[in-house]
């Protein structure tokens, strides 16, 4: 299975993105969005207070750093040249970019933003004082439909996250505490994936290892994003996992309602009343399907059940480079695709071959949450499940 994305994977993005800036009146285009830097160059970075800005024309590619950064981006092969300043505030980090921007030619641009975002306490001027500026959101959108090489990647993480899965199931028991076994589960199931990919894994992660598995429990259940409980397991805990890998930047998302000990009738209730709605989700997607409807077929059967009361959230989100990506599958989709407030039209509300999407319908008691999550690819037939831990009750009842 291929762990890395190819060069013509990047070739081609970069050659969509200058077919847009020919089409326009400008010269160059530009991206301040550490996300969108990497998915256009494979050059990937933490976003802080000292900008990182890409400058693609049709001739040339550019990019501007922070000195700290200039070793791990020189060399790569889509980037022609790279600009650098000291530090931030320190450094003058628009200024070097205009610098950047005048050698390729570019009195005016289509950036993604007037200027880099204030992570971190950056407060520095907007790109327009150095340049004409319009600005675009082309790179978020492309990144709706994965090709094939990039849901390869996807289903390679949903192995490994697998893995995590059981490593974490194999680790629950009553006494052990929520937080060491889910690092004791995400270290196993790290070794096992860089021993098996070797000199094929790509460095993505920092300090901590490619597969994160674990899981809240008791009380914070009930928080669709509850934290872990400083509680050691006890028998009667509901628990809500989360199992990811990352493989070349890309994951995958598979969580599951699990029991320590055998569930009471009250637990196996809300269990099948959520498996019935990721069951009902699954059964409606589809290419062309309108994204809205998935999530209204679920809200219509938590009506039927008298349980709307007890639901926090919408169907699921596509899913790639970030953890949340749109679109979502969202009741309020379809009327968001058309309103004044967005760039997207009707063709934006359905599914299409190539988006990939969490199903994790979930309910919330007072008690305790329920809430499976699967990654699902949308196919030209149909569908392709992507994580595959078994979902029924007796196969999530730790013993």
């Amino acid at each position: 299975m291929p762990t890395r994305l190819l060069d013509e994977e990047f070739d081609a993005r970069l050659a969509s993105v200058r077919e847009r800036i020919a089409a326009s009146d400008a010269d160059a285009g530009v991206w301040f969005d550490a996300t969108s830097i990497e998915y256009l160059t494979g050059f990937a970075h933490v976003q802080t207070e000292r900008p990182v800005v890409l400058g693609v024309a049709p001739e040339a590619c550019a990019i501007t750093v922070p000195r700290l950064e200039v070793e791990r981006c020189e060399g790569n092969p889509r980037v022609d040249r790279v600009h650098d300043y000291f530090d931030y505030p320190g450094g003058k980090p628009i200024e070097t970019v205009a610098e950047m921007l005048r050698g390729m030619g570019a009195g005016s641009v289509l950036a993604d933003a007037d200027g880099a975002p204030g992570v971190m306490g950056y407060e520095g001027p907007p790109l327009s004082e150095v340049v004409e500026v319009e600005t675009q959101s082309w790179v978020p959108r492309m990144r709706w439909r994965k090709s094939a090489a990039e849901i390869d990647l996807i289903r390679e993480s949903a192995t490994w996250a697998n893995l995590g899965h059981r490593y974490l199931a194999d680790f629950t028991e009553p006494g052990a505490h929520p937080a060491t076994v889910s690092q004791r589960a995400s270290m196993e199931a790290s070794r096992a994936m860089l021993d098996a990919l070797g000199d094929r894994f790509v460095e993505r992660v920092r300090a901590s290892g490619p597969v994160q598995a674990g899981y809240i429990s008791a009380h914070e259940t009930a928080l669709p994003h509850g934290h872990t409980p400083n509680q050691r397991l006890r028998e009667g805990d509901v628990l809500i996992t989360g199992a990811t890998a990352n493989v070349d930047g890309y994951r995958s998302e598979l969580e599951r309602t699990m029991f320590v000990g055998e569930p009471t009738d009250e637990q196996a209730h809300y269990f099948e009343l959520m498996l019935e709605a990721q069951d009902i989700a699954i059964e409606a997607l589809g290419p062309g399907v309108p994204l809205a409807d998935v999530d209204e077929a679920v809200w219509s059967y938590f009506e039927e059940q008298g349980i709307t009361d007890l639901a926090r959230h919408h169907v699921g989100h596509n899913i790639g480079l970030g953890a949340h990506e749109p679109p979502y599958i969202d009741r309020g989709w379809a009327a968001h695709c058309g309103s004044e407030t967005t760039s997207y039209d009707e063709s934006d509300a359905t599914m299409r071959p190539g988006h990939v999407y969490t199903i994790e319908p979930g309910i919330y008691t007072e008690e305790a949450g329920y809430r499976h999550s699967d990654t699902i690819a949308i196919t030209e037939e149909g569908i392709e499940p992507l994580t595959y831990f078994p979902r029924d009750l007796e196969a999530n009842v730790v013993r």
